[in-house]
């Protein structure tokens, strides 16, 4: 089968079609995707000041808006959970932070994660969740700069899950 000079032009012209309307159209979209992307960054950093601030209400619910739109997010859902801990709502914050180690399991190789999260479980009552997490920190003697008794904290509260 061979082709004439006109149906090569034609052919041609049809691929070269597809490509600049392939191009516009994921530019189009690229540029929808920033704007949202700028949009839900400023929210988070909104949320951050809040809660910075103490205006932990207010932080809550910019971080709520962030998470409708990436409720796959790790930074979100654990600025979330720190806000919401810090609000007193324990509970959910666990929930958040757990949510966190869904998304990252990596997150058990962060030794201010790790606390923070076992001490969210203790405040949440998941005494059983939380004694692994501890654990976890004592087993691996992790220590912080600015957490001078980090092992302290953890055998504290190992001891108070004990007691309970």
């Amino acid at each position: 089968m061979t082709f004439t000079e006109s149906t090569r032009k034609y052919i041609l012209s049809g691929i070269v079609a597809l490509v600049i309307i392939g191009l516009i159209l994921a530019s189009v979209l690229a540029d929808k995707q920033d704007e949202e992307f700028m949009m839900s960054e400023s929210l988070y950093n909104q949320a951050v000041q809040l809660q910075a601030n103490g205006d932990l209400e207010d932080a809550e619910l910019m971080i709520s808006e962030v998470l409708k739109k990436h409720p796959h997010s790790e930074v979100a859902n654990y600025v979330a959970g720190l806000t919401i801990a810090q609000n007193d709502d324990i509970k959910k914050a666990a929930i958040y932070m757990q949510k966190v180690l869904d998304i990252n399991p990596h997150k058990v190789e962060d030794p201010r994660f790790m606390i923070q999260l076992g001490e969210i479980f203790v405040g949440a009552e998941k005494y059983e969740e939380a004694k692994i997490v501890l654990l976890r920190c004592q087993e691996s003697q992790w220590t912080l700069e600015d957490f001078p008794n980090y092992q302290e904290h953890i055998s504290t509260l190992l001891a108070q899950i004990e007691n309970l």
